[in-house]
């Protein structure tokens, strides 16, 4: 059974990939996969711990010597109930209460009409020049919100500028690489950059810095083939776009309530960092204090507009349960799987096997950030995590354990490269199965015309980075 789990990991991926074939929620699949995962580990404990000698397990017998003194079967359940799924529940934990309040936040600012004041900015008739502004949004919208809501809002802005279909689904694939680079440089900008941010294996200040260079190539690249080979000189939107009302919002809101929103909204996540190097706190309670500012806002304002009868579908309480818990519940399913692989050993012997062949932790990273663009971005990321813990520093440290410790090469690199390699093919992020979904865009369609820009962005980037920080 201990072979069993990592085929059923690897199935479980396949399954999540061909969601639109097969009609079966990834969620769905993920939480499966979980739970039978750790249920293995229980059923085949001594075999699993015991004959393979796991030093997760004699670690935590030494550290215990009580339990040490109890049946086997009872050892079993403190080590696998106790403290291996309390633990790791508890760090997916911090994760996803970030995720959810930062969803919740941009829905709030979204249905209140704060991103109305964007569209005015970036509105042009010529095809060109809003390629342009629409990838340079994106681009610093991931890095305030986060890669797939900045997508959202994105496409909803293109609904109302570009009515053509046939033109949009061409801004739409590059909104895809645009919101994965911008992603790739902030720590709240993608859902794995949290992961390695709330684990400690990067701080924002060395993210930012060493990162934003080659994130900014990784869109240029592939913008810049875009601008000549998607649309002619000159060309100007078929049908020009009409900014319309949209009944998302009660008209009734002051324009200057919803710019406070949006600042708050933004300041919520922008200042999570400051809010986490200040305090020493998980920056999940940095979010979640933004988010009760925002919920203070909103009430009192609901109860002096005392002529808007609909303001009870704007409330935050009400809004609550937008939250797609769909998502939710798939990096429940995968993080705690991989939680279950690193329980069980498995990871640990994927390292090792790792350094002995391949021994260079560029490559590595590169290699995982191709893997992304065909798996999951999340779990690869995360399997990573538990197969090289971080590193503390020491004064004799080794060369090669250097690239492990707190914003390592290693680490530093896998941030960029995790997330830019979901561009390469469109089911290789959330963002772009998000995307894809929206616009019903064709894996095909996709692949013929933006994987090489895409993979252009992804090897300059990486160039850059090499150049820059190696």
């Amino acid at each position: 059974m201990f072979i069993l789990m990592p085929v059923i990991f690897v199935a479980g991926i396949v399954l999540i990939a061909l969601e639109d074939r097969i009609r079966i929620n990834k969620a769905a699949v993920a939480l499966f996969m979980a739970i039978t995962l750790w249920m293995i580990l229980m059923f085949d404990a001594y075999s699993i711990f015991v004959e393979r000698s796991s030093p997760l397990f004699q670690r935590f017998l030494e550290k215990n010597p009580a339990i040490a003194g109890m049946p086997v079967r009872e050892q079993f359940v403190n080590f696998v109930s106790n403290r291996s799924i309390v633990y790791h529940l508890g760090s997916v934990a911090e994760t996803l209460f970030f995720i959810m309040c930062s969803m919740l936040i941009v829905d709030i600012v979204d249905k209140h009409g704060g991103f109305r004041a964007v569209t005015g900015y970036i509105a042009t008739a010529n095809k060109r020049k809003l390629l342009w502004s629409v990838s340079f949004a994106t681009f610093f919208f991931s890095a305030l919100l986060d890669n797939l809501a900045a997508a959202i809002v994105v496409m909803a802005i293109l609904r109302k500028l570009v009515p053509d279909r046939t033109d949009r689904l061409k801004y739409a694939c590059m909104v895809v690489i645009a919101a994965n680079a911008g992603g790739a440089w902030s720590p709240i900008g993608d859902v794995t950059t949290i992961l390695l941010w709330v684990g400690k294996n990067i701080t924002a200040m060395n993210q930012i810095t060493h990162l934003f260079v080659p994130a900014f190539i990784n869109m240029l690249a592939p913008l810049a083939l875009a601008h000549f080979w998607l649309f002619k000189k000159g060309a100007t939107l078929r049908v020009p776009g009409e900014e319309e009302q949209d009944d998302e919002f009660v008209p009734e809101i002051p324009p200057y309530a919803r710019r406070v929103i949006l600042a708050i909204g933004l300041l919520s996540l922008v200042l999570v960092p400051v809010f986490q190097m200040i305090t020493d706190l998980p920056p999940f309670l940095g979010v979640l204090l933004g988010l009760v500012i925002l919920w203070f806002y909103t009430d009192i304002m609901y109860s002096r507009l005392h002529r808007m009868r609909e303001s009870r579908k704007l409330r935050i309480a009400t809004l609550l349960p937008n939250i797609d818990l769909g998502t939710i519940f798939f990096f429940l399913g995968i993080l705690m799987s991989v939680g279950a692989l690193e329980t069980s050993g498995h990871l640990g012997l994927i390292s090792h096997f790792l350094d002995r062949y391949i021994h260079e932790p560029y490559l590595i990273a590169f290699v995982i950030g191709c893997l992304s663009s065909c798996v999951d971005n999340v779990a690869l990321v995360a399997a990573t995590m538990g197969m090289y813990p971080v590193v503390q520093p020491t004064a004799d440290m080794a060369a090669y354990a250097q690239f492990f410790v707190t914003d390592g090469g290693f680490w530093t690199f896998l941030a960029y490269c995790g997330v830019t390699g979901g561009s390469i093919l469109i089911i290789g992020s959330a963002t772009g199965v998000t995307v894809m979904g929206l616009e019903k865009i064709d894996f095909m369609y996709y692949t013929k015309r933006f994987t090489l820009l895409a993979l252009t962005g992804y090897f300059c980037g990486s160039a850059a980075y090499m150049l820059l920080c190696a």
